[in-house]
């Protein structure tokens, strides 16, 4: 991987758009009315400013939701180290105008998908309240609303700008290179004099357009979430078909209507038993749109679908927002994106939308699923051979190979020494075989049609031997959910993806690339520039025309990262 690009897409193959800001400014940046702020702020006395930097010092402050600030102590205290152990958030005892605007962002931290909780939301008006009513020379009630205040805006900025969990914490190989922020540097220079707060914390937030759509669906999501009743259909044994009887039908067409799926003017007798085939067409429309088999059937897999309350639906918004934070803001390349749930490959040129979207199968959920990564693709290879993996040699291949000494000729394979020289693609001998199970051997498919990998494989070099490439079971791609590779990821016109990572290659233009797929013959071609290449996991995805699709948790990545979030801030406290 390239470390010195500084960025990724959690793109779920959407327009992109470049935007390149600094976190944080230096001295030489600072206005005049900056200047002039900064010299009025409130100053303390000597016991006051002592306090204060006892409270700096020790990184923990007693009545706040999560005392312990360790995680920030460098960034608060550069904070206060900055403006002279000054006082930042009021004036003569009372909140400044930025103050009181920056706290009720905190409070609606919920429209931008994070938990107001951890930035003291509830505790504001108290706090107010008493700073307001505190007349007196004391200088510890508003040092302490002070620095509550400096902690929970860096800690809302960090979240907002770089993401709760380190992803790393979830995906081991998601070793991304995120932009350095210092939250305390930001608040400092941009917001404690800003004129306008919330256009100086829109300079942290992730700029992709794909974020800010999802950005939109979780307003939506959040105001359903207030007007929904909950009115769970009843189960059934086996699926309804249209024309049959169905107890739930009236309670069915208005949940459908509430979530968008059928017409609000449809109307049907409260009492209806019918699951007619205007119905059917609302509730096929609610499969596609989350991730189920789209044919029109009510059956118990689908009803739980449509029972699933709406904060369920928010909680997926929720972590699909996390999810873009934890990329840095820039990015010079046009990647390829493969979103694992959606089973969806994207591609596209900086900043169109992606020039193509093609089916993938990845890996099987309970035993060899594809991992989560960034890495830099490199090269492609036509007519490939496929090295048999030795999970695959040991578990799958050998058993056949003992059972049928003609397996390796009949099915297309040969065996081979480590250094690719061939020792028999005919009857296995019980010598041959015995040096298979020592682990002297290997096995390798010979490139054609009938290989495993198809015509062309693209590699980007990762510890987990993981690649894109075609296949022959094109069969597999006209179902619903595709996990069922071995963890490499199927792709279902790799001619097309080919076409497009060779376009900045000399002279590979679509006749060369339709000549490399019939030349019969194997044959490398390395990149002119890299191509990123990153797999990502998103269960909800709101499209160009407001249409948010969602996709079942079949890795449990979801329920993983909420258990991460729940405990990112309560382990230090």
């Amino acid at each position: 991987m390239n470390k010195g690009r500084v960025c990724l897409l959690l793109a779920v193959g959407l327009a992109l758009v470049g935007c390149s800001h600094s976190s944080s400014s230096g001295a030489g940046s600072e206005t005049r009315p900056r200047q002039e702020h900064q010299e009025a702020l409130e100053e303390l006395g000597p016991a006051g400013q002592q306090e204060l930097r006892d409270i700096v010092s020790t990184g923990k402050l007693e009545g706040m939701q999560w005392p312990n600030f360790a995680d920030h102590i460098a960034s608060v205290k550069e904070f206060y180290e900055e403006t002279g152990y000054k006082l930042a958030w009021s004036q003569n005892g009372k909140p400044t105008p930025q103050a009181l605007e920056l706290i009720r962002i905190l409070k609606k931290a919920e429209s931008k998908g994070l938990d107001s909780k951890d930035y003291d939301g509830p505790r504001w008006p108290d706090r107010l309240k008493a700073l307001q009513s505190d007349s007196g020379p004391r200088e510890s009630p508003r040092i302490r609303f002070d620095v509550a205040l400096t902690v929970s805006g860096a800690r809302y900025i960090s979240d907002l700008h770089l993401g709760k969990v380190d992803p790393e914490n979830l995906h081991k190989d998601f070793d991304v290179e995120r932009q350095h922020h210092d939250s305390g540097a930001f608040l400092r220079t941009k917001v404690v004099d800003a004129q306008n707060v919330q256009d100086a914390l829109t300079q942290v937030e992730c700029p992709y357009p794909g974020y800010k759509r999802d950005l939109i669906a979780l307003q939506k999501y959040l105001q359903m979430e207030k007007q929904e009743a909950p009115d769970p259909l009843p189960q059934v044994q086996k699926p309804i078909a249209p024309g049959q009887t169905y107890e739930g039908a009236g309670k069915l067409v208005r949940r459908l209507q509430f979530l968008g799926e059928l017409p609000a003017s449809m109307t049907v007798p409260t009492d209806s038993q019918i699951y007619t085939k205007e119905i059917a067409e609302g509730v096929k429309l609610f499969q596609t749109r989350h991730g189920l088999e789209a044919d029109g059937k009510l059956g118990p897999g689908t009803i739980a679908e449509i029972n699933q309350p709406i904060s369920h639906r928010v909680q997926q918004l929720r972590l699909s927002l996390e999810r873009w934070r934890w990329l840095p803001h820039d990015y010079p390349e046009a990647p390829v994106v493969v979103n694992i749930p959606e089973f969806k490959l994207r591609a596209g040129d900086l900043p169109e939308k992606p020039a193509f979207i093609t089916s993938v199968v990845v890996g099987k959920a309970m035993r060899t699923q594809t991992p989560v990564l960034e890495e830099d693709m490199k090269y492609i290879v036509f007519w490939p051979y496929w090295n048999v993996p030795p999970s695959i040699l040991r578990g799958e291949m050998i058993p056949k190979i003992a059972k049928d000494r003609e397996y390796v000729q009949r099915s297309g394979y040969e065996i081979v020494t480590y250094d690719g020289q061939v020792v028999t693609d005919g009857v296995v001998s019980e010598d041959v075989l015995a040096r298979l199970r020592a682990g002297k051997l290997t096995v390798r498919q010979k490139p054609g049609p009938k290989n495993a990998l198809g015509l062309v494989k693209f590699i980007f070099p990762n510890d987990n031997n993981v690649y894109l490439h075609s296949t022959p079971a094109q069969s597999l791609f006209s179902r619903t959910r595709r996990d069922f590779s071995h963890g490499c990821i199927r792709v279902e016109d790799p001619k097309a993806l080919a076409e497009w990572v060779l376009r900045n290659n000399q002279g590979w233009n679509k006749l060369r690339v339709a000549e490399a797929f019939a030349a019969g013959k194997e044959q490398q071609v390395s990149l002119t520039r890299t191509i990123p290449v990153l797999i990502i996991y998103a269960t909800a995805v709101t499209e160009e025309d407001g249409q948010v699709f969602f996709f079942p948790d079949i890795y449990g990545h979801d329920k993983t990262l909420e258990g991460l979030e729940a405990k990112a801030y309560g382990s230090n406290n």
